[in-house]
């Protein structure tokens, strides 16, 4: 069976498949899911689509590209849901250096404050990190954060994986993948050792090879898996299993039934 590590199945465009879509991943093999969340609006939804899927494990933080609507008080606010919820993680938190994303200050203001929450709580954290490796590197350093997580959606050098990995963090690997023409992330992919990453699709976002355009959801999985088994010349069962034992290292709290 199959987890997925990162997919934001609260996300309206979900509200009239999410059931049908439950049950088709359960069917394919697809049985555990991590939702991080993005705004302190967003919270309270995932909490209670939590209750209705118990396949779901949650994580609660401020994402870097949305924080136009953060303010510095849900810094507090944070702690305090996470500890009320007893959640998995922090996240979906980190720096995004994308051409249109918020101020760079203002970023680093809010991860370095949710960086040290997770770290007083003992909590792992799920990292966005689009062209900030080092950066990110560089403040998970500078406050003592320990605790490791998960950088989804890697996309860096072997170089930056090994730096990441040696602060405790595995690598979320996704759609990306699947492209043929993706040959550094191949690449590097191939030189990671066994306990460096897990699965993830992002979805709705990083559709896979082939399905470019739609909206992407969890049974992306076994296709990834597929990708992932050819590259690393192993099995599609090792990688399912080799990766859930990653997520379940990674996440102390997540229930052993689940996997």
């Amino acid at each position: 069976m199959y987890n997925d590590s990162h997919c934001h199945l609260d996300f309206s465009v979900f509200d009239s498949s999410r059931d049908a879509l439950m049950s088709a991943c359960q069917q394919a093999g697809v049985e555990g899911f991590l939702v991080p969340s993005t705004t302190r609006s967003s919270w309270q939804r995932v909490t209670r689509l939590a209750v209705a899927y118990p396949q779901w494990r949650v994580a609660y933080g401020l994402h870097p590209y949305f924080l136009g609507e953060a303010k510095s008080d849900d810094i507090e606010h944070l702690a305090e849901c996470c500890e009320t919820n007893d959640a998995l993680a922090i996240g979906e938190i980190g720096l995004d250096c994308w051409p249109g994303a918020m101020a760079l200050d203002k970023q680093q203001f809010f991860f370095s404050r949710q960086l040290i929450i997770a770290r007083d709580l003992k909590l792992p954290i799920i990292v966005h990190a689009r062209k900030s490796y080092d950066l990110v590197i560089k403040a998970v350093r500078d406050t003592g954060f320990i605790y490791g997580g998960i950088v989804h959606a890697f996309n860096g050098s072997l170089v930056q994986a090994n730096r990441l990995q040696e602060l405790g963090f595995i690598l979320g690997i996704g759609g990306t993948i699947t492209y043929p023409r993706a040959k550094k992330a191949h690449r590097v992919l191939a030189e990671l050792e066994d306990t460096a990453f897990v699965l993830e699709t992002d979805s709705p976002d990083m559709p896979v090879c082939g399905f470019q355009g739609e909206v992407n959801t969890p049974l992306s999985i076994p296709r990834i898996a597929q990708s992932v088994a050819r590259i690393r010349n192993s099995s599609v069962a090792d990688i399912a299993r080799q990766t859930n034992n990653n997520l379940l290292s990674t996440f102390p709290k997540w229930y052993k039934d689940t996997l």
